[in-house]
C-alpha cells in the first residue's frame, strides 16, 4: 500500500512538474527561451514566446513602459 503511494504520489509530483515547465499565461504570451527568471520579460517582440509576432510602435513603446506605467500594481 506504502509502495502504491510512493508511486502515485511521484507520478503525481513528475507530472506538475511537466506542467509548470510548459505553462503559458492565459492570453498566450510567454517568455521566449532565453529570458531571465522571474515575473518580467525583456521589451519586444522578439522576448514573447509567439513566433513571428509582430508590434506595431506603439504596442512596443507601451511595452517597453511596462512596469512603470502600472504604477497602481500590487507587487
Amino acid at each position: 500500500m506504502i509502495l502504491k503511494l510512493a508511486a502515485l504520489s511521484a507520478l503525481g509530483y513528475a507530472g506538475y512538474k511537466y506542467y509548470e515547465k510548459n505553462q503559458r499565461d492565459q492570453n498566450g504570451v510567454a517568455f521566449a527561451k532565453g529570458q531571465p527568471e522571474g515575473s518580467f520579460r525583456n521589451a519586444g517582440a522578439e522576448a514573447t514566446a509567439s513566433k513571428g509576432d509582430t508590434m506595431s510602435t506603439t504596442d512596443e513603446a507601451l511595452d517597453e513602459t511596462f512596469p512603470a506605467s502600472d504604477a497602481t500594481a500590487k507587487y
